[in-house]
């Protein structure tokens, strides 16, 4: 019994730790000598009997393939579950086999049904696409579902058009989505809707939102990617990221070892996502993708497969696609004030 990918469930808390010691060793390992995983068919199964009125659990989506130790497919150690076998493996779980970190929350009636489809390993569009609506989701204080998505809210910033979206899934009707972003966005100055389908996107420019277009790319294995002693990890301010993945914090420097570009490093086990960051008045944008080569660099030596960042306009997505990365999908941010 084989499964393209395979699933741990735990709370965002414990994945960060995990990604903090490079692997996942739950008690269960010492316990009973290895890690409990199931299939996507499967994992309602344990989330039901063992996580029942959680609602912050996430499913670890683990490539097979890049397990070091047996897979073994038993029964359930306490003989629940008669006839149905678990895939158990037998030593600590490497982050570096877990490709995407979908939020596993139950439906309206308590009860955990199967989960999203996970993206496949080698998919790596379906990685890019799942990454910064999961983190949303896993960031926020609230989620409220709506119609085609979630909406992610937090309280403490009513300000923020970040922690404050609604994220939609698939295409949906626009006048839908204004009324209901309406709604559940009723205590902020802005409406924002993050979503990938062009259709709706167009519809809702026709209603007289600001819609603005960007372009996910993610980088070529077949490209070289290099490190430079000019670009150094440095200290960073926390944000809520922080909290459900790692960040790391790397700088490029000028001869006389000042920030010249900065950029942040977002590691979700083999997935990880470039942020720019502004470094004040002397920034230089040029430097901005250049940098992002040796981000590059130090993600795959961290473990990552995949890595990706979001082209904000044509002429920075030429100047990436130039240092090889490629246009994987386009998603829009869709804003009105109120």
């Amino acid at each position: 019994m084989e499964s393209a990918v395979l699933l741990h469930l735990c709370a965002p808390a414990t994945w960060r730790l995990a990604l903090a010691a490079g692997s996942v060793a739950p008690p269960s390992l010492l316990r009973e000598g290895f890690v409990h995983l199931s299939t996507p068919g499967q994992v309602k199964i344990p989330a039901n009997a063992i996580y029942a009125g959680r609602t912050d659990l996430v499913a670890l989506v683990v490539d097979p393939a890049r397990l070091p130790h047996e897979l073994r497919y038993e029964p359930a150690v306490d003989g629940s579950s008669p006839g149905v076998v678990f895939p158990h493996h037998y030593g600590p779980v490497p982050v570096g086999s877990v490709v995407a970190v979908l939020p596993y929350p139950p439906g309206p009636d308590g009860r955990f049904t199967d989960p999203a489809a996970p993206p496949a390993p080698d998919d790596a569009t379906a990685r890019v696409h799942l990454f910064d609506r999961a983190l949303a989701q896993r960031c926020a204080a609230d989620v409220r579902p709506v119609t085609g998505g979630v909406a992610l809210l937090d309280p403490r910033f009513p300000a923020s058009e970040e922690y404050n979206t609604v994220w939609l899934s698939g295409p949906c009707d626009a006048a839908t989505v204004a009324a209901e972003t309406g709604t559940v966005l009723g205590a902020t100055a802005h409406q924002r809707v993050v979503l990938d389908d062009h259709a709706t996107a167009g519809a809702l420019d026709g209603l007289g939102w600001a819609v603005a277009a960007r372009h996910l790319m993610a980088w070529n294995p077949a490209a070289p990617a290099t490190c430079s002693r000019d670009v150094v990890p440095v200290a960073g301010d926390e944000s809520l990221a922080d909290a459900v993945l790692r960040v790391v914090h790397l700088a490029l420097l000028d001869a006389q070892r000042e920030p010249i570009a900065a950029a942040r490093l977002h590691v979700d086990g083999a997935t990880a996502a470039i942020r720019p960051v502004p470094t004040g008045p002397a920034r230089q944008p040029d430097l901005t993708a250049p940098l992002a080569r040796h981000c590059v660099a130090h993600a795959q030596a961290i473990g990552c497969d995949v890595v990706f960042v979001s082209a904000a306009d044509d002429d920075q997505r030429d100047r990436y696609a130039a240092l090889g990365f490629c246009g994987v999908a386009t998603r829009y941010e869709a804003t009105r004030q109120r």
